[in-house]
């Protein structure tokens, strides 16, 4: 993966949808139906996080729904990148970035969207060819203001807000210019989760899949 083709893939997939939903998911029966909710609502790139034990095997089962776009989030290791990649990850998702985090990806041929917060990592990331990022977590970094504070030295520079996101704010945050997408968890609620109410959030995807976009 050369160092001009670091986000190209990545902007691809954040383009898909207004929002991608920031999943924790506990057990694997409940991968597929999910998935099959969320891609039937509107919302094809999914972010499953490495927070459970099931997780690998979540990304596996949603790995397979058709029309679904399946990656990993709350990678920090090499090992994550590694183990990611092998259960189907077609991108990746960091709370931050280390050298050796973006090389294990880099190695692996894995789509990162690697997380910043200051202009600083934002600009260490630029250099390294990385040019849509994952701002986090964003309403504690300064939120709306912060983005736009951001962008006016580094309008090449595209975030996908992560943090704090909800159906009050997000359309504030997809209306800033510098802003391709926005992560969020409220459209797969865990209490609709553990009920199996895909109907229910289907639905809530549906109204995510048609926020507006700057």
């Amino acid at each position: 993966m050369s160092k001009t083709m670091r986000s190209d893939e990545t902007r691809k997939l954040c383009k898909l949808a207004p929002i991608v939903p920031v999943l924790v998911v506990h057990d694997v029966a409940h991968a597929r139906p999910l998935a099959e909710a969320l891609v039937k609502g509107g919302l094809p790139v999914l972010e499953v996080t490495l927070r459970t034990d099931a997780a690998l095997d979540v990304i596996a089962e949603m790995a397979k729904v058709e029309g679904g776009h399946v990656g990993a989030g709350t990678l920090v290791t090499p090992e994550d990148v590694q183990a990611a990649k092998a259960a189907g990850a077609t991108f990746g998702v960091s709370p931050g970035s280390t050298d050796a985090l973006l090389e294990a990806a880099e190695a692996a041929g894995l789509p990162m969207l690697p997380g910043a917060a200051t202009a600083s990592e934002a600009m260490r990331l630029l250099a390294r060819g990385y040019d849509v990022l994952k701002f986090f977590p964003a309403e504690a970094a300064g939120g709306v203001a912060a983005l736009k504070g951001i962008g006016g030295p580094l309008p090449q520079i595209s975030f996908c807000p992560t943090g704090g996101i909800n159906p009050k704010n997000a359309e504030t945050y997809l209306s800033l210019s510098n802003v391709i997408c926005a992560g969020g968890s409220w459209v797969a609620p865990d209490d609709l989760v553990k009920a199996g109410k895909w109907d229910e959030i289907e639905a809530l995807a549906y109204e995510a899949a048609k926020l507006r976009r700057g």
